[in-house]
């Protein structure tokens, strides 16, 4: 699940078993808003009224305040990780590169520890 903002930042179709949902809560999202950008504020605001569910986060900030706020937290590189030790996904390397040529930030360290519990 996912908001409409988050599904527009992705900037690609999302996969038909994406479920995209306003947060609705306008006043949380507005408070959010102060400190994060849309996107993350939307999903956090959604994440809040969706009970037992885990957000992924990857900014540093935003997952402070989710944290703060009794959410279950994730990365996107977690998620990756998991699919591949799942067998959903045959191998993390290819999507690591895919990341690499976005601006999301991934630390050399993190990439090989990635890959390391991937069993890559």
């Amino acid at each position: 699940m996912t908001t409409p903002e988050v599904a527009s930042e992705y900037g690609e179709s999302l996969p038909y078993w994406i479920i995209i949902e306003q947060a609705a809560n306008y006043q949380m999202q507005q408070l959010l808003e102060l400190q994060l950008d849309k996107g993350e504020s939307n999903a956090i605001a959604l994440a809040l009224r969706t009970p037992e569910c885990t957000i992924i986060l990857d900014d540093i900030k935003a997952r402070r305040i989710a944290g703060k706020l009794g959410l279950e937290i994730t990365g996107t590189i977690c998620v990756i990780i998991k699919a591949k030790l799942k067998g959903i996904i045959p191998s993390i390397k290819p999507l690591i590169d895919k990341i690499k040529t976005t601006n999301f930030r991934l630390t050399e360290d993190l990439e090989k520890q990635a890959l390391i519990e991937a069993n890559e």
